[in-house]
């Protein structure tokens, strides 16, 4: 019997790599998307597939959301409002997004009985400084009159409110906590750090470091992490929160100097203060590495991509597109 997924914010930059990954695995797929930060390009591949079917709406609408739950075997939640650059501009929008589409989301699927992976963020680790970040570790974030924070605590509390379903409702839940996932189809719009440099060094731009470059981060192929997801609602981890990402960490300065020397570009690397980037107040973290002990555990999930791969793959769907 053919499985059928629904897949939350599938026209986004994962989503779309995850709904073309289970429909390759021989699943139906639904995708449920507003189009404000995904695009209909995403998944334009995949629209004249028989087991595809997108549904432009939001998650907030609670009849829609209902009736799409109710015909799949497995929800997979990943719309959100994502990006630094629109968590700063539009601190409402994140909260109202994150916190009241899982809401929506998993209220649903208790209805309905279904299992959900949600996918939740690094950011909620916020500014501890006890590394690697284990799953188990305290979270430390921000003061709330800073709205670089909102983004973290909104992530958090859908994470508490997954735990809360699975815990009084026995519903099947899983929480996979990302690190920094990049590939082809992922825009800079919103604050994105490697396809930026990467569109700044195609065009010879100035590649612009904000900050003061010496800040780091692990980044993980997208594919690879499809694969995590996918392995672990095939697993029935339920109940448990994982982290998904890559250990291979790099300062954005170094990461600068990586896309420019491997794509051959002229760009000069330019160090723009936070302030300017972001507004006065903006904090960031230093550094931020997963452990991966307990997802290599549970599913033998190994990053495989090389981030010199990476750039190259993002690289050549720009070339692509122009």
């Amino acid at each position: 019997m053919t499985r059928t997924a629904l897949v939350t914010g599938g026209a986004g930059f994962i989503g779309s790599h995850l709904a073309a990954g289970l429909l390759e695995a021989g699943q139906r797929v639904l995708v449920i998307d507003d189009l404000s930060t995904g695009s209909r390009e995403n998944v334009r591949a995949l629209e004249d597939h028989p087991g595809f079917e997108l549904v432009v709406a939001t998650v907030m609408d609670r009849q829609v959301v209902g009736d799409l739950v109710a015909r799949a075997d497995m929800v997979y939640h990943l719309a959100a409002a994502v990006g630094v650059q629109l968590i700063i501009d539009s601190p409402v929008r994140t909260i109202e997004t994150n916190v009241r589409g899982t809401e929506v989301i998993l209220d649903a699927a208790s209805r309905h009985r279904k299992p959900v992976l949600i996918t939740s963020t690094s950011e909620v680790y916020g500014k501890s400084t006890k590394l690697p970040f284990a799953e188990d570790d305290d979270l430390v974030l921000g003061p709330t009159t800073r709205s670089r924070w909102a983004y973290a605590c909104s992530k958090a509390l859908d994470e508490f409110l997954g735990m809360a379903y699975f815990h009084e409702e026995a519903l099947p839940v899983c929480i996979v906590r990302l690190f920094n996932t990049v590939g082809p189809r992922q825009t800079d719009r919103y604050g994105m750090v490697l396809p930026r440099f990467i569109r700044q060094a195609l065009a010879n731009e100035p590649l612009t470091v904000f900050g003061d470059g010496t800040q780091s981060r692990c980044f993980c192929d997208v594919g690879d992490v499809v694969w995590a997801l996918t392995r672990l609602a095939g697993e029935g981890a339920w109940g448990e929160v994982f982290n998904v990402g890559s250990q291979e960490e790099i300062s954005m300065y170094e990461l600068a100097r990586l896309v420019r020397e491997q794509l051959g570009s002229l760009s000069e690397i330019v160090l723009v203060p936070y302030e300017k980037a972001y507004g006065r107040g903006f904090e960031d973290m230093a550094r931020r590495v997963p452990d991966l002990t307990k997802i290599r555990r549970s599913v033998g999930f190994e990053p495989r991509t090389s981030l010199a791969k990476i750039i190259e793959r993002i690289a050549d769907s720009y070339r692509e597109a122009a």
